[in-house]
C-alpha cells in the first residue's frame, strides 16, 4: 500500500503540553501535603472528558481551597510553561518532507478548537494541515480512545484508512488509531512513557527517527 496520509495527535506530539499539565498539578498537591494520583491522571491524557478524575476537585475536597481559584492556578502555571516549549523535534522536518511527496497531511485531537487552533496558530502550524479535527467535530464522548476522530481525518483527506498513519503520544490515542484500523506510530514522551503504549504498530523515541521510506515499507508489509 502506498502511504498517502499522515495524521497527527497534538498534545505531546506536536508540543509538549501534557508534562506541564501533570507537573504542575504535583507540585500544587505536594504544596498541601499529597500526591497526584498518577493512576487516575493516567486516564486523561490523550482522551479529553471521557475521565471522571477532576485534580481541582480532588484536590478541594483533601485541603479547604475552592477548586475554582486551584483551577485557575494551574492553568495559569501551566500555560506560561508550555508557551516556553518548542515545537517537538523531528515535527518540522517530517511536515517539509510529506509536504514534497504530496502527502495529505492533519490533526487529529481530543483536545478543542479553542485549544489545538490557537496553539498551531502560534506556532505557525496552521498552514501546514490540510485538516484539524477536534472533540468539536465528533459526538460527545466520541474523542480518544474512540477511533471516531481519526476515521474522520482519513475522511477529509480522502484517503483509504490502509494508506495512512497515525502519530501518537499516548496510551489512548493507539488505542483509537488501532480501533480505526489505522497504521500508528507511538512517539511517547517523558510523561506518557510511564504509561506504556502498548499496540502501536511502531514505537520510536521522537518524530526526528521516522523515515517516511521505511514506514511505507512497513505500511506494504502490512496490506
Amino acid at each position: 500500500m502506498t502511504l498517502q496520509a499522515l495524521i497527527f495527535d497534538f498534545d505531546g506530539l506536536i508540543l509538549d503540553t501534557e508534562t506541564p499539565e501533570a507537573a504542575v498539578w504535583q507540585a500544587i498537591f505536594r504544596e498541601h501535603g499529597h500526591e497526584l494520583p498518577m493512576d487516575e491522571w493516567a486516564g486523561i491524557i490523550g482522551s479529553y472528558g471521557d475521565s471522571l478524575y477532576d485534580a481541582a476537585a480532588h484536590l478541594a475536597q483533601l485541603t479547604r481551597l475552592e477548586a475554582a481559584s486551584l483551577r485557575a492556578r494551574h492553568r495559569r502555571e501551566t500555560d506560561a510553561l508550555i508557551h516556553a516549549n518548542p515545537i517537538l523535534p523531528g515535527v518540522t522536518d517530517l511536515l517539509d518532507e510529506a509536504a514534497r511527496r504530496g502527502l495529505g497531511l492533519a490533526v487529529a485531537s481530543s483536545s478543542p478548537h479553542a485549544w489545538v487552533d490557537s496553539h498551531l496558530s502560534r506556532l505557525e502550524l496552521d498552514s501546514r494541515f490540510d485538516a484539524v479535527l477536534c472533540s468539536d467535530d465528533v459526538a460527545p464522548g466520541r474523542a480518544k480512545p474512540h477511533p471516531d476522530l481519526f476515521l474522520l481525518a482519513a475522511d477529509r483527506l480522502e484517503v483509504p484508512k490502509a494508506a495512512a498513519v497515525v502519530f501518537e503520544d499516548s496510551f489512548n490515542g493507539v488505542r483509537a488509531a488501532r480501533s480505526a484500523g489505522i497504521f500508528v506510530v507511538a512517539v511517547p514522551n517523558p510523561l506518557t512513557i510511564r504509561f506504556g503504549t502498548d499496540g502501536a504498530n511502531l514505537t520510536v523515541n521522537s518524530l526526528a527517527e521516522v523515515s517516511l521510506d521505511k514506514l511505507e515499507e512497513l505500511l506494504f508489509a502490512e496490506h
